[in-house]
């Protein structure tokens, strides 16, 4: 009898009992490779009625809208790009968000030469690779205010009031960017973590959204919208999750809200940080150990959301590709004391490609949050009331609205992840998420995937598809040793 016969059992590819927790870009790149990898036995739990997570792409208008992640975000070096790259899927977007109006709180337009120069050294003050970073201890908004009044300093003199009012919009428009409520809790330091793509970084989905790149890592067919290729029969919706128990050395328990308990040999968990952040101590059967603990924590998630205006007709004259709010600190006072102070954080609007009857207005932070609390007919009227009170010209009612809720959502809990400085204070980040819990043989029980976990791609789609594979990758490397040593 050989040695081997006389072991228990050994699981395989074939026989590992693999769970996935969440059906977003990550939970999807995970299951889709770890199929082509050989794997037989993988379930997807979602605790939304859809796939996708926040790649959420819906009808709307003309064609589609993406609620969520809606650009590539460069080309080299970028998974995505590198995945369609040849399929004609992608094009570039209109410069909407490069010559956008400057609009104070009184009607008045900044006059392009004054705008145009603001707009160059705020650019200018956003660091990608600059080495006065390395040791800058503060934060990110410390940083970009520093920088843009050095370079203001350079120029003719430009009204310091309006220099002010464009530098606060521009602060609004960099947290966007980095998922940020601020700029002030991004940390600058941190900010050489991400990894900036080069090529163009607004390469927009055409008429098709986000959900096409999903669709085909998924291998669906075209021709069936609800087709999930290789994933059919393998995702369960509205199913989430309420415990999973990584007790002992053996298979872990994963139980859901409706009281199925699901039995499993690995579990890769791809729920966000905003999530983890909420319910981590309640999901996690024992405690996760505090490295884990001390990364939820430290990790940071902001809230952006998209408002969008549906209109009979295109809404803006034909040489106003979008505007940005400008407020004059009366104004500002006034509006803070007020039901509509939440609007103080709508910082712009612009077209949207392929749809030329919607506007697309970005809110950041706390006033975001409140935001999805207020009932639709609530924002629009707040929407309307700041276009009265910016615009120098009247605009056509929206035919409706549409706005996200990101926060609000309990499966999501905010839109995209940052590094803060608190994450700095902690000495913590993306490595001790990604960390998986293995058992003393090296066998991976409790993995954790998804943008959260990405050290240098995180708050990307691409980044998301990285941190699938690499789940899948290590599972494949584990049994393949396992298995040179049968």
């Amino acid at each position: 009898m050989s040695s081997a016969s006389s072991r228990p059992f050994v699981k395989t590819r074939l026989t590992a009992r693999i769970v996935i927790v969440g059906a977003g870009t990550a939970g999807i790149a995970a299951a889709t490779r770890l199929l082509e990898l050989g794997f037989r036995n993988v379930v997807l739990l979602e605790a939304e009625d859809r796939i996708g997570g926040r790649v959420h792409t819906i009808p709307f208008a003309d064609n589609v809208v993406d609620l969520g992640g809606q650009w590539c975000h460069g080309e080299k070096g970028n998974v995505v790009y590198d995945k369609v790259k040849d399929l004609n899927l992608l094009e570039v977007t209109e410069p909407h968000y490069e010559t956008y109006r400057c609009v104070r709180s009184n009607k008045e337009v900044v006059p392009d030469v004054i705008a145009d120069q603001l707009k160059a050294i705020a650019e200018m003050s956003i660091p990608d690779r600059q080495t006065e970073l390395l040791d800058f201890e503060g934060s990110l908004g410390d940083y970009v205010n520093m920088k843009y009044w050095k370079e203001l300093a350079k120029l003719p003199p430009i009204d310091r009031t309006i220099a002010e009012e464009f530098l606060e919009v521009f602060h609004k428009f960099e947290a966007s960017v980095e998922g940020a409520d601020h700029l002030f809790e991004v940390s600058g330091k941190g900010h050489l973590e991400y990894w900036l793509c080069e090529g163009e970084l607004l390469l927009n989905w055409k008429d098709k959204g986000y959900k096409s790149f999903l669709r085909l890592l998924m291998k669906a067919r075209d021709d069936q919208p609800e087709d999930l290729g290789m994933l059919k029969d393998l995702v369960r919706l509205n199913r989430g999750v309420a415990e999973i128990n990584w007790a002992g050395a053996d298979e872990l328990t994963v139980r859901c809200w409706d009281g199925e308990l699901i039995t499993a040999d690995h579990v890769i968990c791809t729920v966000s940080v905003g999530v983890l952040k909420e319910q981590h101590p309640k999901l996690f059967v024992p405690a996760l150990p505090a490295a884990k603990v001390r990364a939820i924590e430290g990790i940071n998630i902001g809230t952006v959301d998209k408002l969008f205006l549906e209109f009979e007709s295109p809404p803006l004259p034909g040489d106003w590709p979008g505007f940005n709010c400008l407020w004059l600190q009366e104004d500002l006072k006034e509006l803070r004391a007020s039901e509509l102070f939440w609007l103080e954080s709508v910082f712009g609007f612009y077209p949207v490609s392929r749809q030329p009857r919607l506007l697309q207005g970005w809110i950041i932070g706390p006033h975001a949050r409140h935001m999805e609390t207020l009932t639709e007919e609530k924002v629009l009227e707040g929407l309307l009331w700041l276009f009265r009170k910016f615009l120098p010209f009247e605009t056509a009612h929206p035919v409706r609205l549409l706005r996200t809720q990101w926060h609000a959502n309990p499966n999501f809990r905010g839109s995209y992840t940052f590094r803060s400085t608190y994450t700095d204070a902690l000495r913590t980040g993306a490595w001790d998420l990604e960390a998986p819990l293995q058992d003393v043989a090296g066998r991976p029980r409790l993995q954790f995937a998804g943008e959260c976990t990405h050290k240098h791609y995180y708050s990307t789609v691409h980044g998301a598809v990285e941190t699938g594979w690499r789940e899948a990758e290590r599972l494949h490397l584990y049994y393949q040793a396992r298995t040179s040593q049968l």
